[in-house]
Formats: C-alpha cells, sequence, structure tokens
C-alpha cells in the first residue's frame, strides 16, 4: 500500500512494503529519491533495524544464545502497518512476529514517520520496547539520493561537503562486509569535502565516518550549486555508499554499525548500541533538505 505526501510544491510517496519513504519530487517534478533499477540496486530507501551491516559469521550473541541475521536487519523486507495520515505526513509501524523472534528475541514497535517540510522531509524512527527484558538494538537509514540529479550531468561534477571543517579517516570494511579494527583510509581534509570518485567505492565499497563534528553534509554540484542536505545530528555514525557507474548515493545516517573483525560477538557490545529498558522508548531523526 502507499501513501501520498503533499506540501507546497513538493510530492512524496511513501509504502508500508519496508516501512519507505520512496519518492520526493519538487515542484518542477524533479524526482530526488532513487528508483530502483536491477542492473544496479532495487533498493531505494531501506530502514536498517535492528542492526545496520554485516554481523561477523551472520550471527549475533543475545543473551548467551546465538542468532542469525542478514545484513541490516529484517524491517526493510517486512509489511509495515499504517497508524496515523495527514496531508503531509504518514506514520507506519512495524512489531514483532514469531518470523523475527526466531531471529531476534524481542518484543518490540518500530514506528516510522515520513513528514514533508517546507523544502525537504524528514523521518523519525520511535523505538518502543514492548517486552520484559532489557532490548538492544541499532538503527539507520540507507536512503539514495539519485546522482546526477539533472539530465547532461555527471556523478563525478558532485561533492560531499560538510558543514564543519573535517579531517576524517574512513572506518574499512574486509570482504565479509565486517570493519577492519587495524586501519583506516583518510578521506576528508580540512576543506571539510569529498569529491566524488566511483574508484574510490570500487576501492572501498562504503565510506564509513564515527563522531564527526559535523551534523550535516551537502551532497553539491559543484557547478550550479544544487543538491540536498542531510541533517544526521542525532546520529553518531554517517557512510555513503554507491555502484560503479550507477546514478546514485545513499547517505546514510547510523546508530550502529557492521561488525568489527575483533568484536566479542555479543549484541550488546556493538558500537553505538543503544539498550531499552522495558517500557522505554527512544526517537531519532534525520532530515533531507533541498538546495
Amino acid at each position: 500500500m502507499t501513501y501520498e505526501l503533499k506540501k507546497g510544491n513538493l510530492r512524496a510517496v511513501a509504502q508500508t512494503k519496508g516501512g519507505e519513504l520512496v519518492s520526493l519530487q519538487d515542484g518542477d517534478g524533479l524526482e530526488y529519491i532513487w528508483q530502483g533499477d536491477p542492473a544496479f540496486w532495487t533498493g531505494q530507501n531501506p530502514i536498517l533495524f535492528p542492526i545496520v551491516g554485516s554481523l561477523k559469521d551472520g550471527r549475533v550473541d543475545i543473551n548467551g544464545q546465538s542468532y542469525e541475521m542478514g545484513r541490516h536487519g529484517f524491517a526493510r523486507g517486512m509489511e509495515f502497518s499504517p497508524v496515523e495520515q495527514g496531508d503531509d505526513f504518514v506514520t507506519l509501524e512495524l512489531r514483532e512476529t514469531q518470523e523475527t523472534l526466531e531471529r531476534y528475541p524481542f518484543p518490540f514497535s518500530l514506528k516510522v514517520t515520513h513528514r514533508l517540510l517546507e523544502e525537504g522531509f524528514s523521518t523519525t524512527f520511535t523505538v518502543t520496547n514492548t517486552g520484559t527484558a532489557s532490548m538492544p538494538f541499532c538503527i539507520g537509514a540507507h536512503t539514495a539520493i539519485r546522482c546526477p540529479l539533472r539530465a547532461g550531468e555527471r556523478f563525478e561534477e558532485y561533492e560531499l561537503l560538510f558543514e564543519e571543517s573535517e579531517c576524517a579517516d574512513s572506518h574499512l570494511l574486509n570482504e565479509q562486509g565486517v570493519i577492519r579494527h587495524d586501519g583506516r583510509k583518510p578521506m576528508v581534509n580540512e576543506s571539510g569535502k569529498i569529491a566524488l570518485d566511483y574508484n574510490v567505492f570500487a576501492e572501498m565499497d562504503t565510506i564509513i565516518f564515527s563522531m564527526l563534528r559535523s551534523g550535516k553534509v551537502t551532497l553539491l554540484h559543484k557547478g550550479t550549486g544544487h543538491g540536498t542536505i542531510l541533517d544526521f545530528h542525532e546520529f553518531p555514525m554517517v557512510a555513503f555508499w554507491t555502484k560503479s557507474g550507477a546514478p546514485y548515493l545513499c547517505l546514510e545516517p547510523w546508530h550502529g554499525c557492521a561488525a568489527w573483525d575483533n568484536e566479542s560477538g555479543k549484541f550488546s557490545d556493538k558500537p553505538f548500541c543503544i539498550t531499552l529498558h522495558p517500557g522505554k522508548q527512544k526517537e531519532l531523526t534525520y532530515t533531507f533538505y533541498i538546495k
């Protein structure tokens, strides 16, 4: 099921499959969200829950028992239920099922509110522990923005520009998609800029930062100055991913990340893991603005 959202000149579409916002168009009909293409990637804007990234050997220890879970968790492949809708917003909810309890032994509520703003949209995750035991989780977004946005432009004409001066290294992944503990790659100098280059992504797959000074990053066309701004200040990590030649870039706020190659394997030890006591909830919001 899909829901159309409207505010001013903006139009958006959210769907119950995966709880995603899958379209954002401005008054000229310009689409900002990648529309999916099996030649590159059929995804668009998946929600990462209750893990972000890959587990070590595909398994994680929860209270002394081993559980198997695929990359980025299970929410992105599940059907959400509508909770509330207005002209410019929709709230969708995912609850535990027998299937999820076999992989993640916690009752929960994950509500996702997509809201159109005057110049973009916000997505709010509200996670509630509806069970009787403390519940660890990670959560993130995987929003694919069309890049280039306009005909005649090239991917390499865009850059990432952080709001603060940054000298930051990217975490590195091994062949299993697990973070290496023994090295990082310098990625941002004091200019706070990253020039987009498919060769970089072919080499390292995903650019991953943690604990930057910046809480915003702009995907910017260097010639025209147009693009999109991601406000991720409520998230301690941010990542960027594409495939070689693909006309999109994923801008990903994360609260949690892939396993580390030297970690204990316990869910509660995962970096930036959130633990909720019974009856408690956590709310996190990220926002995209059209520039």
